[in-house]
């Protein structure tokens, strides 16, 4: 009979036959590496960062204080809740989740990690908040924010663990999660309307901060003792599931390669739905149709799309031409509800090949949806941005409508930019060398938008809009979208090439 091995014993056999191949200083020069890429980026952003986590004095009202801490609780959870938030590292999850060793004390040190991950996010928040909301100085037990946000953050890491093992209560949870946001978006929107005015002196109130302390230690410490002792009920496949995702997010920081993040989003999504057949709308293109029908089939996606129209309004005191970069992209977001489709079309064209589509006939019939979607998008949001931010009198639902094309040609240059070419020169800067085919990736799509510069010049100007700006941007656009389409595909080939 073999005698029984220890997670510890299993650990240091999987470092040794792994670390076999490598040479011997491979290790150290990976720490060594990480520690000098945050000393550098640290150094270069560290006053940006402290810009926006702590300013030189405080820039909101309370309902921005307490719309922020509910966005960033209810995106806390949804980013646990996607990252597992249980996770192993790939020669764990190969080597010792099937072996005969004690689930508890292999899955403790994931479990201290993401705690102490949850932790330090929720600190963060908490001092942003604080440093943005509260009256200088802070004194006595106001400065308790960042704690309470620290340990907030430990709430919801336990919570998202036990929605991890399979509890009913687990989508309701993510629900919640969703109208978290959804309200605190809409807190921020209606303080940027109404002009809310500046927390007085005594936010945080310090009893309130001091009983929401001890309160939310008091609930960590239980939750805890209940996790670590049931630690060993989570699933395999739900610890193998957010493995993958660990993996590809580290794949796709590493080889700087976003796709791999797309894809696995798109795949995940329809793994987890239940699809029946349905017949395409025979009046409209083949491809429209299929637009439209995989729009039916993401309602909740449509939902926050719709919702987030009010979101440039959050910018209603901004300069110009940033409100209309905002507005800009935007789109992109409208019109990738569809986007999908088109990323399918580029990596496997067997389909259009059948249908007998040349790629000018595909990349034109899935210009509509997006087209479409972008359109409305962009007229409700000029809309709503003047309504609430009281801008100039015009027909700013007509330039909204008139930017549907650019948002179309956006999203299609951005679905079709394919793999990062790291094969093309770097470019010699005084901070070093930057590769440009990961800089060429960020920019694809975003440089299409310049279609939308006569927007952006009348948001600058600030004065009312004419029927004149609205053809104006209207003829851009459309010739542009055109120019795109004739550019990128031609009537005699099928394959969709990745531009």
């Amino acid at each position: 009979m073999t005698a029984p091995v220890t997670v510890g014993e299993l650990r240091r056999w999987v470092r040794r036959t792994q670390s076999t191949h490598r040479e011997r200083g491979e290790r150290l020069g990976n720490v060594y590496f990480a520690v000098l890429f945050v000393l550098i980026v640290g150094g270069m952003v560290h006053r940006q960062i402290a810009a926006v986590v702590w300013p030189a004095g405080p820039n909101a009202s309370e309902l921005a204080g307490d719309s922020l801490l509910v966005v960033l609780a209810g995106g806390l959870y949804l980013a646990l809740r996607r990252l597992g938030p249980l996770a192993l590292s790939r020669p764990a999850a190969s080597w010792l989740l099937t072996a005969p060793v004690s689930r508890r004390r292999l899955l403790l040190p994931s479990l201290w990690v993401a705690l102490t991950g949850a932790a330090v996010a929720g600190a963060v928040g908490g001092l942003a908040v604080l440093g943005h909301v509260a009256a200088r100085p802070v004194s006595g037990a106001d400065g308790l924010l960042p704690l309470v946000g620290a340990l907030l953050g430990g709430v919801l890491l336990l919570v998202a663990l036990g929605a991890q093992a399979g509890r009913r209560w687990a989508a309701w949870s993510d629900h919640a999660a969703y109208l978290l946001v959804g309200v605190g978006l809409a807190g921020l929107v209606a303080d940027s309307a109404v002009g809310a005015p500046r927390a007085d002196a005594g936010w945080p109130a310090a009893p309130v901060v001091t009983a929401l302390a001890g309160a939310l230690a008091v609930v960590v410490t239980v939750l805890l003792l209940l996790a670590v002792r049931r630690l060993a009920t989570t699933p395999n496949e739900r610890i193998l599931e957010a493995a993958k995702t660990a993996g590809t997010l580290f794949d796709s920081a590493y080889g700087l390669e976003p796709s791999f993040v797309t894809e696995m989003v798109e795949r995940r999504y329809w793994a987890h739905r239940k699809l029946r057949s349905r017949r395409l709308w025979r009046r409209v293109p083949v491809l429209v149709a299929q637009d439209l029908l995989l729009l039916r089939r993401r309602p909740r996606r449509v939902l926050w799309v719709v919702g987030s129209t009010a979101l440039p309004a959050l910018l209603a005191n901004a300069p110009g031409w940033l409100v209309g970069l905002a507005v800009l992209l935007g789109g992109l977001t409208a019109g990738g509800v569809t986007a999908g489709t088109i990323r399918i079309d580029a990596g496997n064209p067997v389909l259009l090949r059948l249908l007998g589509l040349s790629s000018r006939q595909a990349i034109g019939q899935r210009l509509w949806v997006p087209g479409v979607l972008s359109g409305l998008w962009y007229a409700a949001a000029l809309t709503v941005l003047t309504l609430i931010g009281d801008g100039p009198a015009g027909p700013w639902w007509a330039l909204g409508l008139a930017l549907g094309p650019v948002g179309a040609a956006a999203t299609m240059r951005r679905a079709r930019v394919g793999f990062v070419d790291n094969g093309l020169m770097p470019l010699d800067t005084p901070m070093g060398s930057v590769s440009t085919g990961p800089l060429l990736n960020a920019v694809a799509g975003l440089d299409v938008l310049l279609l939308g510069l006569p927007t952006v010049v009348q948001l600058t100007q600030g004065g009312p809009l004419s029927w004149t700006g609205v053809a104006v941007q209207a003829a851009v656009a459309v010739i542009g979208a055109r120019a795109y389409l004739n550019a990128t595909t031609e009537a005699d080939r099928v394959e969709l090439s990745g531009r």
